[in-house]
């Protein structure tokens, strides 16, 4: 008798469940906004130099000023970065018989000095009322800034993974995810007043620290309350919160066109989830592997008592826990680190396996999804289209993990994401629907793998230290997702140098997890010996009755979907 059979004892998929995953997973629809605001806050809206302080323009339209100050590219539009040095006001009476394309020609024949914009840019602002580029002039010899911004945010997400995935494993997963939630909703609240781009890093730092906090947290009380049959389903819908929140965001941002405005609107909910947290239960696995099983058992009643069980709550004693989970408890005695990731050879494999499936997943993610400026298309459109491509990717990878696999499931779409990416590198450039058809099946291919990859990990790695692996591997999640807006920055040199390393590094993960071993249907390992009892092949089997059990549930929620 482990665990599960507790929690089949007080209701294994009552009542109580169904609120706490409910409740779990409201807070990652505006996780998701979160951690694709750069997309609105920091959009690059049309800009090119304002015109000398000393002009006098109460005599020329605005049309007129911008002939006279700024030059025109090839393409016949403003540059964006140059200025005359001084304005050109011949151009005016050129412009009475002379066409734009003759007015460049005239211009580069006079050989006009050019110069920077000394006196600040003019931004076009259609899209957006203001953004954090508009705001502090992040343009030019700035822009970089803007990839950094979203550096920072992700370099706070690593710290977190870090930090939180620890402490969780000592302190607890509620206390955790309470903290978690007041960071978030405080740190959005500043970064939403801000005056300097400085402070909006720091405070968005803190952002991707909570938003670490909530991820690791969240998953991990829902895996622990729920029995192994519907992990893979509570897992897709999990994910499903979060495509909704890519959705909910893009409508958020079409209303609010403001930055400020939109980062309070996405931040200020999590005051609210704040005070709902308090209700959750602790994990009552993870009170037990630390020595609480008084507190455990308290909880375990609770539920009962929730899911109309009371009798068979109560019971539960002292004894029963003991007994049942006897092997788990005499394997959690000691402390857990990171290193333990690597002691022993299985975990070692499986570690650095899983390493780079969550970098090479996150870095290929975020390269595509940060940049929906470049495809040429209303950013509110694309964004909805890059969230509702991850609906139909997720119930593929749900049906494809449920009766392939998870080591398939994962391999697979990997290479596909991989593959579709490099394609892209063929297409010219002036076909923009078929590369933006082909970067929403990429995206498709890597929203399936990271829903893969989330469940799977909880799977491998045992209770007793599952929130640092969970830790460890969103860390690498977190260095690829770094590193990604950096890599876009190589493309002002080498235009398809972004394209071949976001194909290649899921091509490259891909193979490395076929290396891991399946956990279809496998019960939760609890220590560091069932896992290595699973690699050398001594971990227990799935039941055939049991196989068929999962797949059923599987189908008919997959049907009620539909």
């Amino acid at each position: 008798m482990a665990f599960g059979d507790l929690l089949e004892l007080v209701g294994a998929t009552g009542r109580f469940q169904i609120l706490h995953v409910t409740l779990l997973c409201i807070p990652v629809l505006m996780m998701a906004s979160h951690n694709l605001l750069q997309n609105f806050v920091a959009s690059v809206p049309h800009h090119y130099c304002s015109a000398h302080k000393n002009l006098s323009q109460s005599q020329l339209s605005p049309e007129e000023t911008l002939l006279i100050t700024v030059p025109v590219d090839q393409a016949g539009m403003p540059q964006r970065c140059q200025r005359y040095e001084t304005p050109q006001w011949h151009l005016l009476v050129k412009n009475g018989s002379a066409g734009s394309g003759e007015r460049g020609v005239t211009v580069d024949g006079l050989d006009a000095d050019l110069q920077g914009c000394t006196d600040g840019w003019s931004f076009n602002m259609t899209e957006r009322s203001s953004t954090i580029i508009s705001d502090w002039d992040l343009v030019c010899d700035l822009h970089s800034l803007k990839q950094m911004g979203q550096t920072v945010y992700m370099g706070g997400v690593l710290v977190g993974a870090l930090v939180f995935g620890g402490l969780s494993d000592r302190y607890g997963r509620r206390i955790l995810l309470l903290i978690s939630n007041l960071l978030m909703a405080v740190s959005g609240t500043c970064t939403a007043f801000s005056n300097s781009f400085y402070l909006y890093c720091l405070f968005r730092f803190g952002c991707g620290m909570a938003l670490s906090g909530l991820g690791l947290n969240t998953f991990s009380l829902i895996v622990e309350w729920i029995p192994t049959r519907v992990r893979t389903v509570v897992g897709t819908i999990t994910g499903y919160c979060y495509t909704l929140g890519q959705l909910l965001l893009a409508v958020i941002a079409y209303f609010i066109r403001d930055w400020r405005w939109l980062t309070l609107a996405v931040s200020l909910p999590f005051y609210v989830f704040f005070l709902v947290a308090w209700w959750f239960h602790e994990s009552s696995r993870w009170l037990v592997l630390s020595n609480k099983s008084e507190q455990a058992i308290t909880n375990l009643k609770s539920v009962a008592n929730f899911n109309g069980r009371r009798e068979e709550g109560e019971k539960i004693d002292m004894k029963m826990v003991h007994e049942s989970m006897k092997k788990e408890m005499s394997g959690s005695k000691g402390s857990y680190s990171v290193l333990d990731l690597f002691r022993t050879p299985t975990m070692r494999s499986m570690t650095v396996c899983l390493s780079a499936v969550w970098l090479s997943t996150s870095f290929a993610y975020y390269g595509l999804a940060m940049d929906l400026q470049k495809f040429g298309v209303d950013i509110y459109l694309i964004q909805v289209i890059f969230g509702a491509v991850d609906i139909p990717a997720k119930v593929l990878i749900t049906v494809s993990m449920s009766f392939i696999g998870r080591r398939p499931s994962q391999c697979g779409a990997l290479i596909v994401a991989g593959v579709t990416i490099l394609i892209n590198l063929l297409v010219p450039y002036d076909k923009q629907t078929v590369r933006t058809c082909l970067a929403v099946w990429g995206k498709g291919c890597l929203a399936a793998s990271f829903n893969c990859c989330y469940l799977y990990s909880g799977e491998l790695y045992p209770t007793i230290i599952r929130q640092n692996g969970m830790g460890w591997v969103s860390m690498m999640a977190r260095v690829g997702a770094m590193v990604a807006p950096m890599v876009l920055l190589t493309g002002d040199h080498i235009p398809w140098l972004p394209g071949l390393i976001y194909g290649g590094a899921p091509i490259l993960s891909g193979v490395a997890a076929i290396f891991l071993p399946e956990t279809l249907g496998s019960p939760l390992p609890d220590t560091i010996q069932d896992v290595e009892d699973r690699g050398s092949g001594r971990g227990p089997k799935m039941a055939p009755k049991e196989t068929i059990s999962l797949q059923d549930t599987q189908a008919n929620l997959l049907k009620q979907a539909a």
